[in-house]
């Protein structure tokens, strides 16, 4: 009797420090939204429709993996948009002289390229990350025009298309790529010395570098992360369409910072997890494809989808705030 009375507030201890994880009240948050939209539209739980949103939920989610390392660091990478249509370029152009594995290889090697850069000035140098990738997110952007002559490339072998169309076990490629991404990453973020090092240097950075650890390495490591999984992201755009334009990843980090803050992460860097950032991706794809089910003009979406962010966030800092009293 005695171990059945103390077995209950055991329980309950559990199941309190359960629902003040961030990432158990933010998946809470996904089933009310994909709940209510489901009453608002009959298609949004189709099975077609499900497949659907997992599809768009590949190239931002890609994005928003580099995000997240990054975030947890302190930084911010608003390149992430113009290093994807820079580097889809480059792509295009390279598949016109080599074979695809090679071409998708000095897309993303292009991207990790840029990064580090972008890391190097703002962690050798100790210039403002907003302000260098903001540089570089213009020097991005203007580089795919003048490469890509303003124009598309539409010269893409249809062998990409196996990058995305291929079925395994019936789930598209793609799919099992961006799964498989976020497994890797919180494994490396959870059980690696390396995920811890970029914890604490987002956490304070000068504790981390007095303790010995390589702060140099795992605060400009994020930014060639981001770099790459930006060209990776942009080769799976380029699969679906046949074509690279200058114009791919426009706004691309404002969705990626978003769905990273959604998440749980903090801006100001030292929290954050992989399994918030993917909830926080499938709040965006959700919203996004349940305003369009329900015939939202696209004008209103963005207006829409901003209320919906803020909302959550203040939602979730007074949740938090409560909690912690």
């Amino acid at each position: 009797m005695a171990s059945t009375t103390a077995g209950a507030p055991m329980r309950g201890s559990r199941f309190k420090m359960l629902a003040q994880r961030l990432e158990v009240r933010m998946l809470a948050l996904a089933l009310v939204i994909g709940f209510c939209l489901s009453l608002l539209s009959p298609y949004f739980l189709t099975h077609s429709n499900i497949f659907n949103m997992l599809d768009q939920s590949v190239v931002i989610g890609i994005v928003a993996v580099g995000m997240t390392f990054v975030i947890l660091t302190g930084g911010i990478d608003l390149s992430v948009g113009s290093v994807a249509g820079l580097t889809g370029i480059i792509l295009g152009l390279s598949l016109q002289h080599m074979p695809i594995v090679p071409a998708i290889a000095v897309a993303v090697l292009a991207g990790g390229g840029i990064g580090l850069v972008s890391g190097l000035l703002i962690n050798l140098f100790g210039l403002a990350a907003f302000v260098v990738t903001l540089g570089v997110m213009a020097i991005g952007r203007s580089l795919a025009y003048i490469l890509s002559g303003q124009t598309a490339i539409s010269d893409i072998p249809e062998g990409m298309q196996d990058i995305v169309y291929t079925n395994i076990l019936g789930v598209p490629s793609n799919i099992l790529f961006l799964i498989t991404l976020y497994i890797v990453a919180w494994a490396y973020l959870t059980y690696t010395k390396g995920g811890r090092t970029i914890y604490a240097v987002g956490s304070n950075k000068e504790a981390a570098r007095a303790a010995g650890l390589n702060t140099l390495f795992y605060s400009v490591l994020p930014y060639v992360l981001s770099g790459a999984l930006s060209a990776v992201a942009v080769t799976f755009s380029i699969s679906q369409l046949l074509s690279a334009d200058p114009l791919m990843g426009n706004a691309m980090e404002l969705d990626a910072i978003a769905a990273v803050v959604i998440g749980g992460a903090s801006l100001y860097g030292g929290r954050g997890s992989m399994i918030g950032t993917l909830i926080g991706v499938f709040i965006m794809v959700m919203i996004r494809n349940g305003l369009n089910l329900m015939g939202v003009s696209p004008f209103w979406q963005g207006s829409a989808i901003g209320t919906i962010i803020i909302l959550a966030l203040l939602v979730e800092r007074l949740v938090s705030s409560r909690a912690s009293r």
